[in-house]
C-alpha cells in the first residue's frame, strides 16, 4: 500500500535501501530495440521480474520494422562497445564467433573526414563489425536468458495507468495498457494483467483526478489489457508517444527541440572480394557542405554493407546506375570502387530521416515516478555520426547507477544522470549538422569557432597521428571533449590544420584515394 510521508505519497517499490542487491517488484519495458534490452539487463539486478514488449515479430536475426535503422550501416562505438561487454560479459567474443570481423580504428579500416583519410595509426579502440539485427538478437538473447525476464512480440503499448495525484499534487504510473497482435500472443500475457496487481488495488482508480472517469484500474479502462508495474521505461524509440501520455495523466509535457537535415540514405549489400579496399574491411567517408557521403563495413557471411547519403534533399537514387553515379561523386573512390566491382545481393533499401529530436525530460518540474524514458525516445540524433546505440548505452549505465542508489526520486534522478551522457552527443551531432548553411539553427559565435576549429582539426588528423588518435578516440566517447582543447593539441592542430587543402566538390569520383599521409605525417610524429 502507499504511506504518506511528509504530504508526499510514498510507495512500497521507493524504499529500497540504498546499495541493497534485493530484487523485488516489476518493471515493464515498452520495445525491445537496443535502448530497451539494455534498459532490461540493467532493470534485471534491482527487480523480480523484467518484462519487455514490443510491437515487432522478434523471432531470430531479422530487420525489422521497429528498427527502420536496421537496414543500413551501423557503428557501435567503443565507449557503447564497453558498456555493453561489462554488461554481457563476453559478448564481443560471442559475436566475433557469430560470424561478426573486428579490427582497431584506423588500422584496417579507413576513415575520411572532410574528404581527407585520417592518419592510420593505433587507436586502441575496437570495432565491432556485426549487422544490427546480429547485434539486437544477440542481446536479446542474453538478456531473455536471465531469471525473471519475459519478452514478448506483438504488443502495443496505448497508454499509462496513474494513480490519483498526491496531496502535493504529484503523480505515480503505476502501470500500462496494452494490446495484443492477435489471440495468441494476448493469452501469453494474461498472466501479467490478471495476477494480482497490488499497485493497481492501491492506485483504486484509473486517472480519476486527471480524467474524471473514475474507473477502477484493474478494468483497463479505454480498452486493452492493463499490466500492473513499479516502473515503466518507455524505450520505444522517436516515435515515442510519451509527451501524449504524460498529457492525459495530468503531467507536463517536456519541451522539445528539433534540428530538420532532410538526410536521405540507401543501402545494399555486395559480395566480398579479398582484392576490395586492398583487404581493409572498412572505410567511412564523412558528408560535409558540397559532398555527399557514405561508407562500407565488412559484416557476417564475408558481405559488404554499403550505404550512401545525402543531407538537405540530395538522396541517393535507387536504380544500378544512379546509384552507382552517386558513388561516385564522393570525395573519394573507395565505395565506388566497391559498388562497380561486386555482385549485389539485394536492391538498395532506402530512408528518410527528417531531423534530430531532444526533449528535456530533465527539464521538467515534477516527472512522475514510476516511468521513465530512454534512448530514441528522449533523443534521436542524426544517425550519419553512429552515436544512437553507444548514448543508450550510457544512458543504461546511468541508470544502473541510480538504481543502486535506490529507487525514490528515480525519474528526476535519472534524468539529471542522463543529461550529462546525451548533451555531448547532442553538441556534437547537432553543431556538426549546422556547417550546412541550409540547417536552421542557432550559431553562436562558440558554434561557429568550434566548427571552423574542428575543420582544421580533420585536416590535422590526416597529417597527425597523435591528433588522429585523439580526434577517433573522442568521436568514439572514451575521450572527453576537453581532450581536443588542451594546449599541446591545440598546438598540433594550428600547426597541421593549414598545411594541407580539403578537396574541391566536381562532378565525378575522385582521384584521391588511400591519401597517403606522406612525409608530413613523419614529421607531425615527432
Amino acid at each position: 500500500m502507499a504511506r504518506l510521508i511528509a504530504g508526499r505519497q510514498l510507495w512500497e517499490g521507493d524504499v529500497a535501501d540504498a546499495g541493497s542487491s534485493e530484487r523485488r517488484g516489476r518493471a515493464v519495458v515498452l520495445g525491445a530495440s537496443i535502448a530497451g534490452i539494455l534498459a532490461a539487463r540493467v532493470l534485471a539486478d534491482s527487480y523480480e521480474q523484467v518484462v519487455v514488449l514490443d510491437r515487432d515479430d522478434l523471432t531470430g536475426v531479422l530487420q525489422r520494422r521497429g528498427t527502420a535503422q536496421g537496414r543500413h550501416l551501423h557503428g557501435l562505438m567503443e565507449r557503447g562497445r564497453r558498456i555493453i561487454e561489462d554488461l554481457y560479459p563476453g559478448v564481443t567474443a560471442e559475436l566475433v564467433g557469430l560470424g561478426a570481423p573486428t579490427t582497431e580504428v584506423l588500422t584496417r579500416s579507413r576513415w575520411y573526414l572532410s574528404g581527407l583519410r585520417v592518419h592510420p595509426t593505433s587507436t586502441g579502440l575496437t570495432t565491432v563489425l556485426a549487422s544490427r539485427p546480429l547485434l539486437e538478437s544477440t542481446l536479446r538473447a542474453r538478456t531473455a536468458a536471465m531469471p525473471g525476464v519475459e519478452i514478448h512480440a506483438g504488443v502495443s503499448a496505448s497508454g499509462l495507468v496513474a494513480a490519483p495525484a498526491a496531496p502535493d499534487g504529484a503523480r505515480r504510473v503505476v502501470g500500462v495498457r496494452v494490446t495484443a497482435t492477435d489471440a495468441a500472443t494476448a493469452a501469453a500475457i494474461d498472466h501479467l494483467s490478471q495476477e494480482a496487481p497490488r499497485l493497481l488495488q492501491d492506485a483504486a482508480r484509473l486517472d480519476g483526478d486527471a480524467t474524471g472517469n473514475g474507473q477502477d484500474a484493474s478494468q483497463g479502462a479505454r480498452g486493452g489489457a492493463v499490466i500492473a508495474a513499479d516502473l515503466v521505461v518507455d524505450a520505444t524509440g522517436r516515435a515515442s508517444r510519451a509527451p501524449d501520455w504524460l498529457a492525459e495523466i495530468g503531467c507536463d509535457r517536456p519541451v522539445e527541440e528539433r534540428i530538420d537535415i532532410d538526410l536521405g540514405y540507401a543501402s545494399r549489400t555486395y559480395e566480398r572480394r579479398p582484392e576490395h579496399l586492398d583487404g581493409d574491411l572498412g572505410v567511412v567517408v564523412s558528408t560535409m557542405p558540397g559532398w555527399r557521403g557514405g561508407g562500407a563495413i565488412v559484416l557476417e557471411g564475408n558481405r559488404w554493407h554499403v550505404t550512401l547519403g545525402g543531407m538537405l534533399g540530395d538522396h541517393p537514387p535507387l536504380d544500378e546506375a544512379g546509384f552507382q553515379a552517386f558513388a561516385s561523386t564522393m570525395p573519394v573512390p573507395d565505395v565506388h570502387q566497391i559498388v562497380t566491382t561486386a555482385r549485389p545481393l539485394e536492391d538498395p533499401v532506402p530512408h528518410r530521416f527528417r531531423g534530430s529530436v531532444r526533449r528535456y525530460f530533465e527539464r521538467l518540474a515534477a516527472p512522475p515516478e514510476g516511468f521513465l524514458v530512454i534512448g530514441d525516445a528522449a533523443c534521436s540524433l542524426n544517425p550519419i555520426y553512429a552515436q544512437g546505440m553507444t548514448v543508450a548505452a550510457q544512458q543504461a549505465e546511468a541508470l544502473a547507477g541510480c538504481l543502486h542508489a535506490g529507487r525514490a526520486d528515480l525519474p528526476r534522478r535519472f534524468y539529471q544522470e542522463a543529461v550529462t551522457r546525451i548533451e555531448f552527443a547532442w553538441q556534437m551531432s547537432t553543431n556538426a549538422d549546422l556547417n550546412y548553411p541550409g540547417v536552421v539553427g542557432n550559431r553562436t559565435p562558440r558554434v561557429r569557432i568550434m566548427n571552423a576549429y574542428i575543420r582544421r582539426a580533420h585536416i590535422a588528423a590526416h597529417l597527425d597521428p597523435t591528433v588522429a588518435r585523439t580526434f577517433m578516440r573522442l568521436a568514439n566517447l572514451v575521450e572527453p571533449p576537453s581532450s581536443l582543447l588542451r594546449p599541446p593539441m591545440v598546438a598540433r592542430i594550428l600547426r597541421h590544420g593549414f598545411s594541407a587543402s580539403v578537396p574541391t566538390p566536381r562532378t565525378g569520383a575522385s582521384s584521391v584515394s588511400k591519401a597517403s599521409p606522406g612525409t608530413a605525417a613523419a614529421r607531425a610524429s615527432r
